[in-house]
């Protein structure tokens, strides 16, 4: 079987060149950003099609690493997908959660809300930061809770993205290693 994939999902505007998820691209050729067509009012149902479609283009598994609303698209997703594209993926970690339904939440994206809350089919880390103003600690643990997650609190990080200055991110990454070194993972 091929190498595991780690396919990058960034949030609403993309991951620029200081965030976290572009650094890791760059430092290991397993990372690839799965490239949306509308980064700044996407249709949920737009992203979760290119996310189909990647991964049902796969040679082996992947790992999933979300950013914020991607976090929402992945639990869509998985509602739909079909059971061998969802047998592909080895785990995700889904980063700091946006909550579509908070006030702060931009009004030009349709479909992330309300969030499914449903168990995922795969193993799932979810790291939340104390002080993310696109969602509470507890809705973020609240997400990890309905979708079976590991929950991990990550201190004050802000949104876990460009601005909170992290480069590299190697906690992250260690958990994302974790995730590829994990058993493949199955639905059910």
């Amino acid at each position: 079987m091929s190498e595991v994939a780690t396919l990058i999902l960034p949030g609403l505007g993309d991951s620029g060149p200081e965030h976290w998820q572009t650094y890791w691209e760059r430092m290991d050729p397993s990372c690839r950003r799965v490239h949306q067509a509308e980064w700044d009012a996407p249709r949920c149902v737009d992203w979760a099609a290119v996310l189909d479609t990647t991964v049902a283009a796969l040679d082996g598994e992947a790992v999933l690493v979300t950013h914020s609303s991607s976090c929402a698209l992945v639990a869509h997703w998985a509602r739909t997908a079909a059971p061998e594209h969802l047998a592909r993926i080895r785990g995700a970690l889904l980063v700091a959660p946006s909550d579509p339904e908070a006030p702060v939440y931009p009004p030009e994206p349709t479909g992330f809300a309300p969030v499914p809350m449903e168990r995922l089919p795969f193993p799932t880390i979810v790291v939340a930061s104390t002080d993310d103003e696109y969602v509470t600690l507890d809705q973020a643990r609240a997400y990890a809770h309905a979708w079976g997650s590991e929950f991990v609190n990550a201190g004050a990080l802000g949104h876990i993205n460009s601005a909170s200055g992290l480069g590299e991110w190697p906690f992250g990454y260690a958990l994302l290693q974790r995730l590829r070194a994990g058993p493949a993972a199955r639905p059910g």
